[in-house]
């Protein structure tokens, strides 16, 4: 297995955010976790990230103890994430912002233009390279945000609803482009609210409702269990997912 997290739980005071949650994660896979707004994943999803703490329980990456490293330790063990709402150097161009990420790997400024280049390419920014972030819109923040991650060569990435916001034409070509990540050898875990982009590249799915875990498996038997479209789905898409 490439990720672990055993009995993971996340209280902030008196709220539990996060109660007794399990994740195996094998190397090569696309997991992805879903829930209403509130249910816990994002929290889960920061712990494994090292941006949070968690309370109890026990992570492992590749074998190395990470329950309480800091996220550095984690981007270093080979871990990268997004977030939401994409954190860009807006005055810096696009290649620069890039650059950020791959000095974790490559200390000298040549080599870490090279490698930055060479996913600027890859995530189809190639033509914007010399213009300011602040110049983006919606889309290419959101790329922008995962070409920086991927300069720092994870193993894993972990996208906190890197598709969302997007139109659906901008959707497809966003999948693409997570497909071709992962075809790259980049294990992938994914917070997502599309129910499209689960469905498209999810090979387990992971449902989290009030802190806990209430259905894994298989995306199409996940949305037509009963629990998960109480919780979350709604009995129309029961319906149709029939």
């Amino acid at each position: 297995m490439l990720l672990s997290a055993e009995n993971v739980s996340k209280s902030f005071g008196s709220f539990k955010a996060v109660a007794s949650a399990d994740l195996i994660v094998a190397q090569g896979e696309i997991v992805g976790l879903i829930g209403p707004n509130g249910a816990g994943k994002s929290t889960f999803f920061n712990c494994i990230a090292g941006d949070y703490p968690p309370s109890g329980g026990r992570i492992a990456f590749d074998g190395s103890e990470v329950t309480n490293a800091p996220a550095e330790a984690h981007a270093r063990l080979g871990i990268g994430r997004t977030f939401q709402i994409p954190a860009t150097f807006e005055d810096m161009t696009i290649l620069e912002n890039v650059m950020v990420g791959a000095f974790l790997r490559h200390s000298r400024r040549g080599e870490a233009r090279d490698h930055a280049l060479a996913v600027i390419e890859m995530t189809g920014l190639k033509e914007l390279a010399n213009q300011r972030a602040r110049s983006l819109g919606t889309p290419g923040r959101k790329r922008l945000e995962i070409a920086r991650v991927m300069a720092m060569n994870p193993r894993l990435l972990l996208l906190d609803e890197a598709l969302a916001g997007l139109t659906p034409a901008e959707v497809q070509r966003a999948i693409e482009l997570v497909r071709a990540i992962h075809a790259n050898g980049v294990t992938i875990v994914i917070v997502e609210h599309i129910m499209e982009v689960i469905l498209n590249l999810a090979q387990r799915v992971i449902v989290f409702n009030q802190g806990r875990i209430i259905a894994q498996g298989k995306p199409q038997d996940v949305v037509n269990d009963e629990a998960v479209i109480e919780a979350y789905l709604g009995r129309g898409h029961g319906r149709k997912a029939k």
